[in-house]
């Protein structure tokens, strides 16, 4: 089972079950979380081999949807959704193949179709940072720095050391992800369609979901809606959280 961080209350709104992106944690969505929280239960999840959650020797999308609906029967049986690129397409496999477990589905910043930008450079910055005599976050940033350029990369990435352990660790397991960046990036074709309703929430400075992702968006998710976040890139909901929750709660509401 996943490791489930819980929010509010079970109240008269279905659950609502956040899924992290790549490199990515429960933590991460905290303060959406919480301000979710104010009328319904929120659960987010840290996926396979990320943050507490177990780790596995594979990292596809059939695995992560059997994750979640696992998930879902352990807080009712049914839920919103709401999954961010990687975690959008681990939801979106979830809808496909496990549907009457969704009721409502969010998918940020990313498309059903197979992507060309791998992230193994990441893997191969975070394998390479000098845990040695390591002791704090902005030593470890300095370290970092010169592999990852990006300051707002470096701290995402950063959100997954684990500085307590002795000695430090990522709490992500680099070795299975690098080997399974083909199918994390890539999507696994599946047929079928969900019929609920489905908003694809874009970044409007992000390329990930572009027009010609229409037609495929549309064929699975009929009841697809399109909107965009003025100001906003990939990680939308960091970049513009309160336009962000205002979206989830026109559309979950």
């Amino acid at each position: 089972m996943l490791t489930m961080t819980r929010y509010g209350h079970p109240t008269a709104l279905p659950p609502l079950l956040i899924v992290h992106g790549l490199f990515g944690s429960a933590r991460n969505w905290g303060a959406i979380a919480r301000r979710m929280a104010s009328d319904r239960e929120v659960v987010a999840v840290d996926m396979r081999n990320h943050g507490e959650s177990p780790w596995f020797p594979v990292h596809g999308y059939a695995e992560m949807a059997a994750d979640l609906a696992e998930v879902i029967d352990a807080i009712g049986g049914r839920a919103d959704v709401v999954g961010h690129s990687m975690g959008g397409k681990a939801a979106m496999q979830l809808a496909l193949t496990h549907g009457e477990r969704v009721n409502r589905l969010v998918v940020a910043d990313i498309a059903p179709v197979a992507y060309g930008h791998t992230q193994s450079h990441l893997i191969a910055a975070m394998r390479g940072l000098d845990l040695t005599g390591l002791d704090g976050r902005m030593e470890a940033d300095r370290r970092l720095a010169s592999a990852v350029t990006d300051p707002g990369v470096r701290a995402f990435l950063l959100q997954s050391l684990d500085l307590k352990a002795v000695p430090p660790r990522w709490r992500l397991n680099l070795d299975v992800l690098d080997a399974e960046m083909p199918r994390i990036i890539g999507w696994p074709g599946t047929d079928g369609r969900f019929d609920g309703p489905v908003l694809f929430l874009a970044g409007a400075a992000s390329d990930y979901v572009r027009p010609e992702h229409r037609t495929e968006i549309k064929r699975l998710f009929p009841q697809a809606r399109q909107a965009k976040i003025p100001g906003a890139g990939h990680w939308l909901h960091a970049d513009r959280p309160r336009e962000f929750e205002a979206a989830l709660r026109a559309f979950l509401g």
